[in-house]
């Protein structure tokens, strides 16, 4: 299965390389022309009037993100950076398209969020660059590219959180999607902390675990009378603790003061929660 993939690894890097021959354009301007395409797409998928047609259109501007973030970044791309480099950002587009369903049928609405879904997008590959070339020499970007990575990991996280359980389908098939979903952004998340060609047994243990915690809450949540965007909310701040705790222990920085910092948080949208919560629907 190793040897497979290397493979595949080396094909798809010799076509890259044949492409960047034919390409004159800088990283910045190639960063520009990909969210300015991709935005597009995701403006067109709402001129659809086919509601069947849309989910399809969702999965094809992911799978656009993933090839687009493949060839801006193809310098040095190899080994689980496929998928620590270039799952998140296709995660995050998928995330606004769905998100964008929810909105009401006006370009009033939607072009901000498009504006802020391109924005977002363009720092996205910033930030997978600098994990790129952090991978293989230090970068003093790296500190910062960290910290917007993990914000825009969290909005993603929430944006997904919140469609999932707007289809309201039953606890399990969405604990299952939410556990899933969980693992795809709690591990680029750790492994920025090492940038390794190769995961390390410590984030792998750790991102299961999370992801494993996240899902089990999502099912606990499930059961309670709490208005959707809250939930989504809570799951959002325990995953912002969680993963931001294990961050500081993959580190080597983890107090503490750091642990009850993080907890606080939780705690202040857990009251918020609770005060949202309808009891008297039991």
């Amino acid at each position: 299965m190793t040897q497979i993939f290397k493979k595949f690894n080396a094909g798809i890097a010799k076509r890259f390389k044949r492409w960047e021959r034919h390409v004159t354009l800088t990283k910045r301007q190639q960063f520009v022309l990909i969210t300015g395409v991709l935005t597009l797409v995701l403006m067109l998928t709402q001129l659809v009037p086919v509601e069947i047609i849309r989910y399809p259109l969702v999965a094809l501007l992911a799978c656009i993100t993933y090839v687009g973030a493949a060839f801006a970044l193809r310098e040095d791309l190899g080994g689980i950076e496929w998928v620590t480099l270039l799952v998140p950002p296709m995660l995050y587009s998928a995330a606004v398209a769905l998100f964008y369903f929810l909105l009401p049928a006006r370009w009033l609405t939607r072009i901000p969020v498009a504006a802020l879904y391109a924005v977002g997008l363009y720092a996205f590959l910033l930030t997978e660059n600098i994990y790129n070339v952090a991978a293989n020499r230090t970068i003093a970007l790296l500190r910062a590219a960290r910290s917007v990575g993990f914000l825009l990991t969290i909005c993603t996280f929430y944006l997904l959180i919140l469609t999932v359980i707007s289809f309201r389908s039953y606890p399990l098939s969405s604990t299952l999607v939410i556990t899933l979903l969980s693992f795809f952004h709690v591990f680029p998340s750790l492994w920025a902390m090492e940038l390794t060609g190769k995961a390390s047994i410590k984030v792998i243990l750790l991102s299961i675990s999370l992801s494993l915690l996240l899902g089990e809450l999502s099912w606990i949540l499930s059961f309670w009378p709490m208005p959707t965007a809250m939930i989504a909310l809570l799951m959002s701040s325990v995953f912002y603790s969680t993963v931001g705790i294990g961050q500081e222990y993959l580190a080597n920085k983890l107090y503490k003061k750091t642990i009850i910092e993080f907890f606080i948080v939780c705690i202040f949208v857990f009251l918020a929660a609770l005060a949202t919560t309808r009891w008297r629907a039991l």
